[in-house]
């Protein structure tokens, strides 16, 4: 039998999840943090002078991948930085579906993006885990009152 009461009062994360959530948050931080490097050095342009998109959402995508990764990474400002990232994900995801390229293919596809989208909500979701700065944070804020 199913014990329901888990669903509204989870058990306490193993150690296990923790240190799985932080080996998610260092490898996908890190590559957000490639993706974006080249972005954030021209974050008002990175498309192109024939882009649609308008310069100040090229510079939040920038600003979303490149400090989220950092973000991602340290396990700061993790809610805000999934955010940034979900949204960011959301638009390319969407881009390369308009265009008609598949989920899977060589050249344009979606995969990636949609990963990465599945990355940011879960972080979004679950937080960045008891090895991260915002639990560090939420630590010493408790010993505090």
């Amino acid at each position: 039998m199913v014990d329901r009461s888990q669903l509204i009062f989870p058990q306490p994360a193993s150690p296990g999840v923790h240190a799985g959530l932080l080996v998610l948050r260092l490898v996908a931080g890190a590559a957000f943090i490639k993706h974006g490097l080249p972005k954030i050095q021209n974050p008002l342009g990175w498309m192109g002078s024939d882009s649609s998109m308008p310069a100040v959402l090229q510079a939040l995508a920038a600003i979303s991948e490149f400090g989220g990764g950092i973000a991602w990474m340290l396990g700061a400002l993790t809610p805000l930085a999934s955010l940034g990232i979900l949204a960011t994900m959301a638009v390319a995801a969407s881009k390369h579906i308009g265009r008609g390229d598949p989920f899977v293919g060589r050249g344009g596809s979606y995969e990636l993006a949609l990963v990465y989208f599945a990355v940011a909500l879960l972080l979004l979701l679950a937080g960045p885990g008891r090895y991260s700065v915002d639990a560090w944070l939420r630590s010493r804020r408790a010993a505090g009152r």
